[in-house]
């Protein structure tokens, strides 16, 4: 993992290198002023040379002001190297993200995604960027200081070193700890995220039943488990920190106790004493770094193995190696003795479906809630991948074909609309990126939507609110319905698209959709079977499996699946 972790730094080395130099050479220099002290009272001032006095006077400010000058680069640049890695990690994570198949949101909470990309990434690259320095100058000067005090007194130095090793065993032995205690929150944090978006984008629901205190029930019970998570956090931080200063505060013990009793028996002079006592205030900064390096490592590699377990999540649909564009002539769809399960799931939701659909036709899917209607649709532009049986367009196994050239080819218009929170410009420029002002507008003329577009004081910058929120449902449909023809695809599928408005949207958006389909295959899932009538074959499926085929006229005929559906909708 830690390979893994420094490949980010490679493109920032010279970033990196400047920051790990700078916190050298500001090591180097807190070494230098215990014994610049040290000179002064062992030799300059019983000597009473005062130029030498004044030099090493100098000297020390000179120090003081590198120091400032280090402590500028290390801040600055140090914290600019973390940000310029987060953006990479967070750049390489959304990109992730897009690659993976409808398998992974399904199973995944939004409110975990984000925890990812902002409270995760932000631990990771204040590890980034701390802990090597950190460790650098803790052990460059702790081991520096030690060298020092060694060659000054080596009783007084062993002495002082009798509460390290005590330190270093503590601090391994309950680094472990902290480790579990903080993924623990980490995880807990996202299933917060998760309820507040799930409360705020449902509120108008939760507002119409009324169940506000439902809803802070819900997440009060969520926010105790974050509040005792975190609880428990602090008493194992609480108690790690305290022991380690306890330990901390022996070396002023240590040091002052064995150097005066090295004094009363005449194998230290007290100038040296003093020097030691420096050497502690010089070391004891390191250690608390030290400290703060295991609670930030804990934290930064719990962070960082959950962006790497989403890094390793492989996309359950790939593009085959040598993977072809889609070439569409007729628009031709073939289903062969297909059946479909989702993960995880032995039920088959589609069974052995057997069906051609001309090119150029419109064909509707009719049948009750849970038929299997939307997973027959999601299945053509492999949102999923059929268990068994196979696919083909023209004659092209979609297995075959990459799946943007696929997609390319195939316009959805569904039930739920999802809207940007963004203008009605540039959620039309979805269908086309490089859309002119002309274009979008026929777009919109021809979804019957363009008359109410130019009514609006900003027209087509119009902001449209979070999902959509400030349109009706039947603009937003329209609205998609003027993203496809922008697309401008070959094959149509049309989900349900109509099933919740009122009978004028729905007629404004079948015309729209009757133009839209006009030389292109479509394929209508459809509620309201009046809206299906027309269709040149209606395909009626019954708990996955394809029951009936042909026209309106025909199946009423039949008199079985459809004309049941048919008669139940009061529409004979």
């Amino acid at each position: 993992m830690l390979k893994r972790f420094a490949a980010y730094y490679r493109p920032y080395k010279g970033l990196f290198f400047l920051d790990i130099g700078v916190a050298i050479l500001a090591s180097a220099l807190s070494i230098l002023f215990p014994s610049l002290t040290r000179q002064l009272l062992r030799v300059e001032i019983p000597q009473k040379n005062l130029e030498h006095m004044l030099i090493i006077f100098a000297l020390m400010l000179i120090i003081y002001m590198l120091q400032a000058v280090c402590q500028y680069i290390r801040v600055t640049w140090g914290h600019i190297l973390g940000v310029r890695m987060e953006t990479d990690m967070r750049s390489e994570l959304f990109a992730h993200l897009q690659k993976l198949s409808f398998g992974y949101f399904d199973r995944t909470k939004t409110g975990h995604m984000m925890s990812r990309i902002t409270n995760d990434l932000f631990q990771i690259t204040e590890m980034a960027h701390h802990a090597p320095e950190d460790l650098i100058i803790s052990v460059a000067t702790i081991v520096g200081s030690y060298i020092l005090m060694f060659s000054y007194s080596v009783p007084l130095a062993f002495i002082s070193l009798i509460p390290f090793p005590i330190i270093v065993f503590y601090g391994v032995y309950y680094g472990r700890r902290m480790k579990a205690t903080f993924r623990k929150v980490r995880t807990t944090v996202a299933d917060v995220n998760s309820n507040v978006e799930n409360s705020l984008m449902g509120i108008r629901e939760v507002k119409s039943f009324a169940r506000e205190s439902y809803q802070e029930q819900k997440f009060n019970q969520v926010n105790d488990v974050l509040r005792d998570s975190k609880m428990e956090q602090y008493k194992v931080m609480g108690r790690y920190h305290s022991v380690i200063g306890f330990f901390r505060d022996l070396y002023y013990f240590c040091t002052i106790a064995g150097g005066a009793v090295l004094i009363f028996m005449g194998k230290v002079e007290s100038y040296d004493l003093v020097t030691f006592i420096l050497y502690v205030g010089v070391v004891l900064p390191p250690i608390d770094r030290l400290i703060n390096f295991t609670e930030q490592l804990q934290q930064g590699m719990a962070s960082f193995e959950r962006f790497t377990q989403v890094m390793d999540e492989h996309p359950g649909i790939t593009d085959v190696k040598d993977a072809k564009d889609l070439k569409v002539k007729e628009g031709t769809v073939r289903f062969e003795h297909v059946s479909f399960a989702y993960e995880n799931s032995p039920e088959l939701i589609l069974k052995d479906i057997d069906v051609s659909i001309p090119g150029g036709s419109t064909i509707a899917l009719v049948g009750e809630s849970g038929a299997g209607k939307s997973t027959f649709a999601s299945l053509l532009p492999r949102f999923y991948e059929p268990k068994m049986g196979r696919i083909l367009i023209d004659g092209q196994d979609i297995k075959q074909i990459r799946q943007n050239s696929l997609r390319q080819h195939i316009g959805f218009v569904q039930q739920n609309i999802f809207l940007f929170d963004d203008t009605i410009r540039e959620n039309l420029k979805y269908g086309k990126v490089d859309a002119t002002d002309e274009q979008l507008w026929a777009a919109l003329d021809a979804a019957n939507l363009g008359n109410f577009v130019r009514s609006l004081p900003l027209a087509l910058d119009t902001q449209v609110g979070e999902r959509g929120t400030l349109l009706s449902g039947g603009q937003k449909q329209r609205i998609s319905i003027a993203r496809v023809f922008l697309k401008n695809p070959s094959i149509l599928i049309f989900d349900e698209a109509t099933s919740s408005l009122d009978t004028e949207s729905e007629e404004l958006i079948t015309e729209a959709f009757a133009r839209l389909s006009v030389g292109r295959t479509a394929i209508v899932i459809a509620h309201r079977l009046t809206t299906v009538k027309n269709a040149d074959c209606i395909l009626v499926l019954d708990e996955g499996t394809l029951v009936e085929s042909g026209t309106h006229a025909e199946l009423l005929e039949m008199n079985g699946q459809y004309a049941k559906l048919y008669k139940t909708q009061d529409f004979s």
